[in-house]
């Protein structure tokens, strides 16, 4: 998807001028920033104009919103961007170089919201993309302007008194079917409005007070409330207090066990479930019994909005409502145990999924941690601020290895190790496992210095401290960093060495079985392919047996190759196929780029050099997200050598450059549905094969098959 926006849960109401004003705005200039109060409904407007140019097709690369509003750490800024543009990216490249060589030559609307919290770092990045990104534009909301040159600011002032009615009314009326609570009530619904000053958040609140307030009754006890919290008249009041005003006269309004879930649940960062307030927000004073009630209470006056998610039903605070609801916690003294409460949860959630990952639940434990992402960044920032939990934090970001290994997240995943490494713990099992990990995220990133050093160190503690499971995940990342640096006979020694280990300490899942298919990789790129098959074929076994799919995705990878080495080309595609669809519904980018290659040759083998060749554009349009091509190894490489060969040949140079130009357009999804055999053959438009040359499929193509090996010296490949 080129745009990405949410869609509107509700009517948009009024705004007509303001919209025409911003979205002539947003045409002449490179940066406009709408500001104003909190709850004067910037986000909302914003979207609305960035959808409108969308519907319009103004940005031939698409609109992208880019949310900050949970995200209070600098270092994650860039990383957020990356997420927001769709962008996986397994090197050890910063962020912001992966923003800049991806918005280069890209026309694109970026929607930059909810970046107070971090309105430097925001600023000077969105300097810098702008400067070196001619076709990029962004559309910022927040409750103060960027800064930046060429900036211009759009405020957005309170609703008329016409469109306040209008917001009010319809609201008021939401989610009861033929009722009309102002019907009859216009005079008072207006005076109520004007006294709001046609705040939107501020008039929703109101609204949503009507289920147990008339309009009058509504008007009564604002008015009241307001002479109590300013201490004079209306005409005095600041916007930015009258909506505080209205909020803490919402708050006051609320029952005593109201107030005190609605402050509880401010340590949320996003959006949360009810199992998690049950465990969180409840005491002696809250009973669990009693939580589900208060919490449908405060749904019922719009303190708590609802949102319907792939684990059902979740809940989410407005910021604002949030903030607000954090200064009573802290009044109370119980933030510091409600922190240490969500961190335990979030813990908790973290380690069954961990778990879970070696499980036919497998699919939803990695969705799952990706919808819990705020809340996990929130639980390991809050251990990070106590040395006395620091443990805490460095366990919490190496249990989620198969987060950042499996589902496309290497860079967050190393920001976070290297962060929860630097603080002093004393203990050593969550340090230990945080070293392997760190190890194993630098392997694929292809930063060999960082891994050797991680991993080394990782292994001497272990020994020191007798702790034989940690150094044989560090002897295995040894031997997975040789096997992609063309070490085989050290890569086979060592990866069997670990193997070895987690039999001996009864060590079984996922990565174990990693292991045993990277030793399979080593021992076929030693020439003995049937005993990398058995290996392989074991693994699929197991895999089958626990519901296992990412590690089963790598056997089949192997199985495919054999197959094709075989002379099976169907059977090797169908393998491809189903490691494809796998690899890239995990977001791993690893594996859907080593797949795409295989494929091409594939394609190569059996009479369709054009479509090999586009697939080995797209294999090249991946390559710089996750590193040095196929890691730089001339075993992983002679493949892609032999492909290349194989099509030029029948095509020649200027039509096999041309589709593999056209490969290189493609992104990821597309690419990958086209592997998929998801667009149909008419639509591909390509070119012929250049007459007089034959396709290589069936015999011809069987009898130049040839083991693939490489060897170290010339820099040659020999098959």
């Amino acid at each position: 998807m080129r745009s990405h926006l949410p869609a509107e849960l509700n009517r948009f109401v009024g705004r007509d001028r303001e919209l025409e004003r911003l979205d002539r705005q947003l045409r002449e200039a490179r940066m406009v920033t709408v500001t104003g109060v909190g709850g004067v409904g910037k986000t909302r407007i914003a979207l609305r104009a960035a959808a409108a140019a969308a519907e319009q097709e103004r940005y031939c690369d698409g609109v992208r919103l880019v949310e900050l509003s949970a995200l209070n750490d600098p270092g994650l800024l860039g990383h957020a961007f990356v997420e927001a543009l769709g962008l996986t990216d397994h090197t050890a490249r910063p962020p912001r170089r992966l923003l800049l060589d991806h918005l280069a030559e890209r026309r694109l609307l970026l929607v930059v919201d909810g970046f107070e919290q971090l309105v430097d770092s925001c600023a000077e990045l969105l300097r810098e993309l702008l400067r070196a990104c001619p076709g990029l534009r962004v559309l910022a909301a927040g409750r103060l302007s960027l800064r930046i040159d060429g900036e211009q600011v759009f405020p957005l002032a309170p609703m008329g008194d016409e469109d306040a009615l209008r917001l009010f009314t319809e609201r008021a009326a939401g989610g009861r079917a033929g009722e009309r609570p102002v019907e009859g009530h216009e005079v008072a619904a207006a005076e109520l409005c004007r006294r709001l000053d046609g705040i939107p958040l501020a008039l929703e609140l109101a609204a949503g007070r009507l289920g147990t307030l008339s309009v009058e009754q509504l008007l009564r006890r604002l008015d009241d409330r307001f002479r109590l919290l300013t201490g004079g008249g209306r005409g005095a009041l600041p916007r930015h207090r009258t909506l505080r005003t209205t909020i803490g006269w919402s708050h006051e309004l609320c029952t005593a066990r109201q107030r005190l879930l609605w402050a509880r649940l401010s340590v949320f960062a996003g959006a949360f479930d009810l199992e998690a307030v049950e465990y969180i927000c409840v005491g002696p004073d809250l009973p669990q019994e009693e939580v589900l009630d208060v919490l449908g209470e405060l749904l019922d006056q719009s303190v708590v909005a609802r949102e319907d998610g792939p684990f059902g039903i979740r809940y989410r605070l407005l910021d604002t409502v949030r903030e607000y609801g954090a200064e009573w916690l802290a009044a109370t003294g119980d933030a510091d145990r409600l922190h240490r409460r969500h961190r335990d949860w979030y813990l908790g959630l973290a380690t069954w999924c961990e778990l879970d990952w070696f499980s036919p639940r497998q699919a939803e434990a990695a969705a799952r941690v990706e919808s819990e992402l705020p809340h996990l960044r929130a639980a390991m920032e809050f251990s990070l601020a106590s040395p006395e939990d620091a443990h805490l934090a460095q366990y919490l970001a190496a249990t989620l290895w198969f987060y950042w290994a499996g589902c496309g997240r290497l860079a967050e995943g190393r920001h976070w190790l290297a962060q929860v490494l630097d603080a002093e713990s004393e203990h050593e099992s969550s340090r230990l496992k945080a070293l392997w990990v760190l190890g194993y995220v630098a392997v694929l990133q292809g930063d060999a210095v960082a891994a050797i050093a991680a991993l080394h160190e990782c292994r001497e503690e272990a020994e020191l401290r007798g702790d034989p499971v940690a150094a044989a995940y560090a002897v295995h990342r040894t031997g997975c960093l040789a096997l992609v640096t063309d070490d085989m006979p050290r890569a086979e020694e060592l990866l069997r060495a670990a193997l070895a280990e987690y039999d001996e300490v009864g060590e079984l899942n996922s990565n174990v079985l990693m292991g045993r298919v990277e030793l399979a990789m080593a021992v076929g790129f030693r020439g003995r392919l049937e005993e990398a098959v058995s290996m392989c074929e074991r693994v699929v076994e197991i895999c089958e047996d626990h519901g296992e799919r990412w590690a089963r995705a790598y056997a089949l990878y192997v199985l495919a190759y054999a197959a094709w080495y075989g002379g099976d080309p169907d059977r090797a595609r169908r393998l491809l196929r189903e490691t494809l669809a796998v690899g890239h519904a995990f977001h791993d980018l690893v594996g859907t780029v080593l797949t795409l290659e295989m494929l091409a040759l594939v394609e190569a083998d059996t009479g369709d050099p054009a479509e090999a060749a586009v697939l080995q554009g797209a294999a090249e349009r991946i390559w710089p997200s996750v590193g040095l091509p196929l890691f730089g190894s001339a075993y992983f490489y002679a493949a892609h050598v032999l492909c290349e060969e194989r099509t030029r040949e029948p095509l020649g140079d200027p039509v096999y450059e041309e589709h593999r130009r056209r490969g290189a357009l493609l992104d990821t999804d597309a690419a990958v549905a086209r592997a998929l055999g998801q667009v149909a053959d008419g639509v591909r438009e390509l070119a012929p094969v250049r007459e007089g040359q034959p396709h290589e499929g069936g015999a011809h193509a069987k009898a130049r098959r040839l083991p693939l090996r490489a060897e170290r010296g010339d820099g040659g490949l020999k098959r």
